[in-house]
């Protein structure tokens, strides 16, 4: 499409979070690949970073959010507040946009985040029509509906939040798995899931999944809606991208992983938001350590409670594995995955890391920390059958036989043929003909039909 008139532009308004914000931009290129103008609006809190897509405008809003608010891990409160305060400057800023004739291409739509909620009241008073972008899986969507109807008839909070009892509707999910958050109060969380799942007057929804994984997910839902439901992942795959990471992305490890032999190394990440205490390190430390596999580990700035990175590692553990494992503040994931030596992957089942995993067939240990995380552990290890599910306290026995077996025992083989398998599948879906393909050319026709 370059040099091509392109007459209509979308406004993008991503959720600033590192697992909301790559998806947006990558949905950003697809559309821009579509012959259709791309503005995006984002916060200054987590800005964007614009050098890497050249082809799409960038415009911030304020959010005048304290220090507190921000350092803050309630992540959920933090949502509700973005939404009180950012109303009032994206309507502003949307209405600035519709005067502005240096701008090019009419607007055609508002696409916006779940989260980001407060783009809609001022899409529908400007006579913009709005589309609703989740991040998130489709089960999580349906899941969320039964906990609201089970707090509504009294159920929640359960007797035993760790029962392994199936959840009405949506078995094999237990009670455990049940997308809470452990830093929000209850009213807090439950007045969130009321607002992200409010379709408000949003024409349609748009899913970063595909039929191959949640085909009967997304059935369900346009059972229950009166509005479209395209499913076009995985994203990432359709039109590459540059990485939109807020963190400094380390591709030394690349060049170690180049040293090491195919599908031997679990990598290991537990994504941009979680955190874990000095214990826990020390027992994935030394369950990684003795089971003897190489390993590329994620490290994150603030993931250790009240401790630095590498300082917080046990003693002597950095001697025991020498150059078996390389361990990095922050990885250029997708390219770890795609990797040849990557044999496993010991992730937090965040949605995008998920995605991209299947997109690689790189089975899984899942090791989920809050909210969707724990549904999405529970159909990765008992639905696609391509992962296995670590709980409870994590253990270094446990963690060392986990590894060895999905690594190295004939159960893992299993599971890696079911993950190359959904590999196939997923790449299929986006291929002429294949379902997110169909989606995906049906979205771009809804967006223009505006």
């Amino acid at each position: 499409m370059e040099g091509q008139q392109r007459s209509r532009r979308v406004i993008l308004v991503p959720s600033p979070f590192q697992g909301h914000i790559n998806p947006m931009l990558q949905l950003g290129a697809i559309l821009y690949s579509k012959g259709l103008c791309i503005t995006v609006v984002h916060t200054q809190y987590n800005s964007a970073d614009a050098s890497g897509h050249p082809h799409l405008q960038f415009i911030s809003i304020p959010d005048n959010l304290s220090d507190d608010e921000i350092s803050s891990p309630d992540k959920t409160t933090l949502v509700l507040i973005l939404n009180q305060k950012c109303e009032i400057p994206f309507r502003e800023c949307l209405t600035q946009l519709m005067q502005d004739q240096a701008t090019p291409g009419e607007i055609a739509c508002v696409i916006y985040d779940e989260l980001s909620y407060f783009c809609e009241p001022a899409a529908h008073d400007l006579r913009l029509p709005s589309v609703i972008f989740r991040t998130s899986n489709v089960i999580t969507f349906l899941v969320r509906g039964t906990m609201l109807r089970l707090r509504a008839e009294g159920r929640i909070p359960f007797s035993d939040p760790m029962s392994e009892e199936l959840t009405p509707e949506h078995p094999p999910l237990r009670i455990k798995d049940m997308p809470f958050s452990y830093f929000a109060p209850f009213e807090v969380l439950f007045e969130m899931i009321n607002n992200v799942r409010n379709m408000r007057r949003s024409l349609a929804i748009i899913y970063n999944t595909m039929n191959c994984i949640e085909e009967s997910s997304i059935t369900k839902l346009q059972q229950k809606i009166q509005i479209p439901v395209f499913g076009i992942g995985p994203i990432h795959k359709v039109v590459p991208t540059s990485s939109s990471s807020l963190l400094e992305e380390d591709a030394n490890c690349m060049q170690w992983l180049d040293k090491q032999t195919p599908n031997s190394v679990i990598y290991v990440s537990l994504g941009s938001m979680a955190s874990t205490n000095e214990k826990e390190i020390a027992e994935m430390a030394w369950g990684l350590a003795n089971s003897k596999q190489p390993f590329l580990w994620v490290v994150r700035p603030g993931s250790i409670q009240g401790s630095e990175c590498i300082e917080a590692l046990p003693e002597g553990f950095k001697e025991e594995v020498e150059d078996r494992g390389c361990i990095v503040k922050w990885a250029p994931q997708k390219e770890v995955l795609a990797h040849k030596a990557v044999g496993g992957f010991l992730s937090h089942c965040g949605w995008n890391s998920t995605i991209e995993s299947i997109c690689e067939g790189v089975p899984m240990l899942c090791r989920p920390c809050f909210g969707d995380q724990k549904v999405t552990a529970r159909y990765v290890s008992h639905v696609w059958k391509m992962g296995l599910h670590l709980e409870n306290e994590l253990d270094r026995k446990e963690l060392e036989k986990s590894v060895r077996m999905l690594m190295t025992d004939k159960e893992g083989e299993e599971i890696r043929e079911r993950a190359m398998k959904l590999k196939v599948e997923a790449q299929l879906c986006i291929t002429e003909g294949g379902s997110s393909y169909r989606s995906l050319k049906e979205l771009v026709e809804f967006i223009k039909s505006f």
